[in-house]
């Protein structure tokens, strides 16, 4: 998911750890929900307000920390492993030719509007992304049919064999099953319809507030409610956390947390994530599109420096997307931080000197601003002078739809599959493709691997692909960072997971 799910998950989405700012009026969710507020309401303190509320619009991460608890989808990554398991779907099957799955759903699950929940509304909900070309369209490029067999089966057929189909549809909430006709009844940029735990009660630019939906499949809630508190300033949220105003956070200080490891009045873990960090430059701006210009700059940064200043160790530089351990991982690192080997690549490209580079970063996510500073020092002794672009997250997210700037930086969260690392923001005119990048070979490598059934193979493809990404620089990858997260110690059934996936329908307060 890029966090925009691009940091696209980026996502922050991805995928993609996208989130924007500002606000509006609160507003009323349309739908009846249970009871909320009081002692018994979970405060999270978040780093940015949801850009909006759409599932399958939204890419931005501090989306998906609310709608993670909303919406459901037809499996879903387990925490222990991320593989997929059942949610709306009970079960499924492949064919024999691996071109039929078929999903066996869930009886007696109800949305929060009182409707049921049933294999119209999935194929509602697919045929949705697809027709309106929506942001995980991409996800669906195999798909030839989504049918309604009966109430309780849904078919979907696709034109090759799609082995990572449950991960593409079950990934994260950005999949999420809508009652039929949702779009048309609601305002789902800030109304929610979903099957989950918790109803959405309001949304404003101070808080989005949860209520516990008592007819959950799944059992109600422990707690009453849930309000999500935006607090951008790590200090802030931790000093709330401390205090005993918020339960939980995930805006952690990376520079304190040595140092909490010791503290009682918070409980503090951190582990591996699936996630990604890198900076990307704008194919469509000279002098970015001459690959000696991206290379001399991936040869000047010191991704070590980089990723110490950014999270202080809790993190792993990597020139490729996937962290160490997972299988697909490549350890391909053809850059080592240099400025003399710099300078020769600018000169070889016939550049004058300075360039000038705007370098878009958000302080919604303030890893990016600090990773910029020191970036633009690695950058100025080589003829590179960096103006770093600070700008509130939904600035930050338009201007880079618009392609209005030189490079930017963030990050994807919540992958689960290579295809999640690298399609679409590689392969020609992907969705998430937005330096302009396009390498026929590549294409042809992404395709290729999309469908491939062996695992050894897919991974000798996507090692391809992604040799001729790193060496193209069409992403300047940077690092891979621990998810940390904090709460109030006392607090229960909450566990943290390495895709940042943010569920509190277990958690009981102290």
């Amino acid at each position: 998911m890029r966090t925009t799910r691009l940091i696209s998950l980026g996502a922050v989405g991805a995928l993609a750890l996208s989130a924007c700012s500002g606000g509006g009026e609160s507003v009323d969710t349309g739908v009846d929900g249970g009871g909320g507020g009081g002692d018994n309401t979970l405060v999270a303190a978040v780093g940015a307000q949801p850009d909006q509320l759409d599932p399958h619009a939204t890419s931005a991460y501090p989306s998906f920390q609310v709608l993670e608890n909303v919406y459901d989808t037809l499996v879903v990554p387990s925490p222990d492993d991320l593989t997929m398991v059942p949610s709306l779907a009970e079960s499924w099957e492949t064919s024999e030719d691996g071109l039929t799955w078929t999903f066996t759903l869930r009886e007696g699950v109800t949305f929060h509007d009182g409707s049921e929940f049933d294999a119209a509304d999935v194929v509602y909900s697919y045929n949705r992304i697809m027709d309106e070309d929506l942001q995980n369209a991409y996800r669906f490029e195999n798909v030839e049919s989504v049918e309604a067999v009966d109430p309780q089966t849904v078919e979907i057929t696709v034109s090759q064999p799609t082995p990572n189909l449950p991960a593409l549809i079950g990934g994260f909430k950005g999949m999420a099953i809508l009652p039929e006709g949702a779009a048309e009844e609601y305002d789902l940029k800030t109304e929610a319809v979903g099957t989950g735990p918790f109803t959405l009660e309001s949304f404003d630019a101070s808080s989005t507030q949860l209520a516990a939906y008592e007819d959950y499949w799944g059992g109600a809630p422990e707690l009453a409610g849930v309000e999500f508190r935006y607090i951008t300033e790590p200090a802030a949220a931790l000093t709330a956390l401390e205090n005993g105003e918020v339960q939980w956070t995930d805006n952690v200080p990376p520079q304190q947390i040595e140092s909490l490891q010791g503290n009682e009045d918070v409980q503090l873990e951190s582990i591996p994530s699936v996630d990604y960090w890198y900076m990307s430059m704008n194919f469509a701006r000279e002098p970015f599109a001459d690959p000696l210009v991206r290379q001399a700059i991936a040869t000047a940064i010191d991704r070590e420096s980089v990723t110490e200043a950014a999270r202080f160790g809790a993190a792993q530089a990597n020139q490729t997307a996937i962290p160490e351990g997972n299988f697909f991982a490549s350890d391909y690192a053809p850059f080592e931080a240099d400025a003399e080997a710099a300078r020769q690549l600018l000169e070889e490209s016939g550049v004058a000197l300075p360039i000038e580079m705007g370098l878009m970063v958000t302080d919604e996510f303030p890893e990016t601003v600090t990773a910029a500073q020191v970036i633009a020092s690695q950058l100025e002794p080589i003829g590179i002078t960096v103006d770093v672009q600070t700008v509130d997250f939904a600035t930050w997210l338009d201007r880079q739809a618009q392609g209005d700037f030189d490079a930017f930086m963030l990050g994807w969260l919540g992958n689960l599959d290579p295809f999640d690392y690298y399609h679409s923001q590689h392969i020609t005119d992907g969705v998430n493709n937005y330096q302009g990048y396009s390498n026929p070979e590549v294409d042809r490598l992404l395709q290729a691997a999309s469908s491939e059934t062996d695992r050894d193979t897919r991974k000798e493809l996507y090692n391809e692909a992604v040799r001729m990404i790193v060496d193209d620089v069409s992403y300047l990858y940077l690092y891979n960072p621990n998810v940390v997260q904090a709460w109030a110690p006392g607090l229960t059934g909450y566990t943290i997971r390495p895709d940042k996936a943010i569920n509190f329908e277990d958690v009981e307060l102290p």
